[in-house]
């Protein structure tokens, strides 16, 4: 069976009936969500629910996009067993038949990747829309190591193992896409970037992105990441500056403060960073392992600067950062990773 697409719609215009018959040509599935709409739009969905393969489903208020695309997640899990994914489209005209339909195939022939429609941002694109794409991309590729071309795009294959996963996820707004992404990377999904066409009506004037609220909320997304990591840092360094406050033993200061911080860690790592589903006894045999190995290491850096002149807890603070990266990555790949995954963008 072909993916299924999905519209999230908000006070959509006649462009949105267009294209979705122009999609029913090729026969296909098509689910749309009427986020909170209002009276005004009745008629136009009314239209839509007429065409053969078309489900529409409302929300009696606006919800936000991300919302949208987890109804419609939810509806497709439970009455499309056969199909192994689904297409995002938005529903203002950026997405042209022929794109989606490219998206559709890669995914057909990917199954387990997550496929982005990546616009070309060099001509034609309003301002805003290139300021925000650019600003999204440094900062992802700073804090999450991937570099993506377009982590705003709205056209999107899903492979359906990945749906379960991010019906979970707290954002319900445009931050939902962005927080994708992150979650995607994560668990080591696959992305696949591919080339679209730029379309923009009116210089984007139909979108109901808003530039202050809605750029706050996607930052907010990093912003969440980068504090876990901080957080996980932290209680690593007053669990050491305890311990040693008490013994002034290095040694013995280092393995107390990973015996209570490495569980910490790895319960927040398990449930809130890398949202692990997998068995936890494995898992937390692996991570013993690490924090072993992590211990070696690190009083090895912290008796080496020591030796060297300078302050404990200033050593310690140096060897924290220092192997913050590589743990991370460790964790990522080896700890938490998933089962037969890759990690890098195609």
């Amino acid at each position: 069976m072909k993916p299924v697409i999905i519209i999230p719609a908000y006070k959509p215009d006649v462009s949105l009936l267009s294209l979705v018959r122009e999609l029913k040509e090729n026969d296909q599935t098509i689910i749309i969500v009427n986020d909170g709409s209002g009276k005004n739009a009745y008629p136009l969905f009314s239209e839509l629910e007429k065409l053969d393969k078309v489900t529409v489903l409302h929300h009696a208020v606006n919800l936000g996009k991300g919302q949208a695309l987890k109804t419609a997640f939810n509806y497709f899990l439970t009455h499309f067993p056969d199909a192994h994914g689904v297409i995002t489209a938005d529903a203002d005209g950026q997405h042209l038949k022929e794109d989606i339909e490219k998206i559709s195939e890669t995914l057909h022939f990917y199954p387990h990747f997550l496929i982005l429609g990546v616009r070309d941002f060099k001509a034609g694109v309003p301002w805003r829309s290139r300021i925000g794409n650019n600003l999204t991309r440094f900062i992802f590729r700073a804090l999450i190591g991937q570099s993506l071309q377009d982590t705003q795009t709205g056209l999107r294959g899903i492979p359906r193992h990945f749906l379960n996963t991010l019906l979970k996820t707290a954002s319900n707004g445009y931050d939902f896409e962005l927080d994708m992404l992150i979650t995607a990377s994560k668990q080591n999904i696959i992305m696949k970037e591919i080339p679209i066409q730029t379309i923009y009506k009116d210089a984007n004037k139909s979108s109901h992105f808003n530039p202050l609220i809605d750029s706050l909320k996607i930052y907010f997304v990093f912003l969440r990441f980068l504090v876990f990591a901080i957080v996980s840092g932290l209680i690593d360094f007053f669990a050491f500056t305890i311990a040693f406050m008490v013994c002034q033993n290095i040694l013995l200061s280092e393995s107390l403060a990973r015996l209570f911080s490495g569980t910490c860690n790895f319960l927040l790592n398990k449930e809130l960073v890398f949202k692990s589903t997998d068995k936890i006894i494995p898992e937390a045999i692996k991570y013993t392992v690490l924090c072993l190995a992590n211990l070696a290491c690190s009083y090895g850096l912290i008796t080496s600067l020591v030796f060297l002149g300078a302050n404990v807890y200033a050593s310690k603070m140096v060897a924290l950062i220092g192997l913050f990266i590589a743990n991370f990555a460790i964790q990522k790949v080896m700890v938490f990773g998933q089962e037969g995954s890759l990690d890098k963008t195609v």
